[in-house]
């Protein structure tokens, strides 16, 4: 009788809260994951970094602690609203290894650095669709990380609905 090789694989799954990144995860769970693989999903968040100052007349000032603690806060709620959101789209899919991080500072050097720690067999990203011009001016994370990792990576976009023409 042959024995079945069960692969394992770590899938690494950037996430932002966006419609994006949700779509890329659900696809990721559709088209990736089998049955017949123990992969592991690594679902990783990049909570950015709030300055603490701002520079008005070029000689800047500190926020007072209450206001930073405010967005430490917020920064918080959101990584557990993000990560709350992925871990309920994993869990309706069925049964998946699931592991959760969240990282502080810029996306790009979050995911960028994850990737090269982990080391996983693909990078999953979410695409916003940038036209040339804004991806010019806010640059694109996707292509970046495209550029900067070992790993394969998927760009999974989300099709145009029919009423966002």
């Amino acid at each position: 009788m042959a024995e079945t090789v069960v692969k394992e694989r770590k899938i690494l799954v950037a996430v932002d809260g966006g419609e994006e990144s949700m779509y890329a995860l659900s696809w990721c769970l559709s088209n990736l994951v089998s049955d017949n693989s123990r992969d592991t999903l690594v679902l990783l968040y990049a909570k950015p970094l709030r300055s603490a100052y701002s520079s008005l007349d070029g000689t800047g000032y500190l926020f007072s602690s209450d206001v930073v603690a405010t967005m430490e806060r917020c920064n918080n709620e959101m990584a557990d609203c993000v990560m709350a959101k992925a871990t309920k789209i994993c869990q309706d899919f069925g049964e998946v290894e699931v592991e959760t991080r969240v990282e502080n500072g810029d996306a790009r050097d979050v995911i960028c650095r994850v990737a090269q720690e982990l080391v996983p067999d693909v990078l999953v990203m979410g695409s916003h669709g940038y036209g040339l011009i804004k991806r010019a001016f806010l640059g694109s994370v996707s292509h970046h990380c495209a550029q900067n990792v070992k790993c394969p990576v998927l760009v999974v976009k989300r099709p145009k609905s029919s009423g966002n023409n």
